[in-house]
Formats: structure tokens, sequence, C-alpha cells
């Protein structure tokens, strides 16, 4: 599972996640990516397990590139403890995921083994994702735009 190596500070507080995420949101390295449609949490065992559910598909061929790390502690309290005593200690980590970010690329296999393996990684997930081409880029609508096509 991923984590960091070091970190300057053990414990982060959760913050929030708005809007679109604008960096990390073109298919850069491989041909075909999975693209983020919700915001989320997404932890490293989940990382992994759409990373294995990936490279198990392709029958290990083709190259894969995480785009997403987790970078952000998540506490947590032992089970039966009474409330006060400060901030638990650290679970697990989190990557923090934006509406349009790509989660994971894929190169050097052929488009429909790409896209059946994309969307295999998408169910190990707890968000929406869509499968997107390199040259499909940009296609993420804003909120405002699709509720005024639906009218």
């Amino acid at each position: 599972m991923l984590l960091p190596k070091r970190t300057k500070y053990r414990k982060m507080q959760k913050g929030r996640s708005p809007g679109l995420s604008y960096r990390g949101n073109n298919v850069v390295f491989g041909e075909y990516g999975l693209m983020a449609l919700e915001p989320s949490w997404i932890s490293s065992r989940q990382i992994e397990a759409a990373r294995r559910a990936i490279t198990n598909y392709v029958k290990r061929g083709g190259k894969v590139w995480i785009r997403i790390f987790p970078d952000k502690p998540v506490t947590r309290k032992p089970a039966e403890t009474r409330m006060g005593g400060g901030k638990g200690s650290v679970d697990h980590w989190v990557a923090v995921v934006k509406p349009g970010r790509i989660m994971f690329e894929l190169a050097g296999v052929r488009e429909d083994v790409a896209h059946e393996a994309l969307r295999r990684a998408a169910q190990k997930l707890p968000i929406k994702c869509k499968v997107i081409d390199r040259e499909e880029q940009g296609t993420m609508a804003k909120p405002e735009e699709v509720s005024s096509e639906s009218e």
C-alpha cells in the first residue's frame, strides 16, 4: 500500500473539497485514463485494489500510471473510548480527489482491453468514474452546463 515516507506533521485536519480539479485533469502519460466524476477521499487500499484489477485484466501487459497518491493521514480513536483525550492516532492514508482528476492511466494495450480494465478498476472505487481517451480530453462538464442542457 502507498503511504508517504515521512511527513512534516503527523496529523492533519479534514479540510473541504469544493470545486473541480484544475491539476491532473489531462491524460498525459498513457493513451486512456480513468477520470473521477465526484469528490471523495480514496484510500491507499482502494488505490491498490484498482491497480490490481487493471494489471490482472491486461495480463501484466501494457503500462499503468497511478496519478494519485495518498498523502493525507486519517486518524481514528480506539473502539469503546470515552470522549476527550486528544486526537486519535493515524489509522490510514487517503488521496483527496476532486471531479475531473485523472486517477489512472493505461497504455500499450488495445482500446477494448483498456476500457474494460479501467471499468473494472472503477468498480473498486467509491465514486463514479469515466474512462476517457487522450483525444477526448476536456469533456468534464461543469454542473451548471449539465443542468442547462437537460432543460
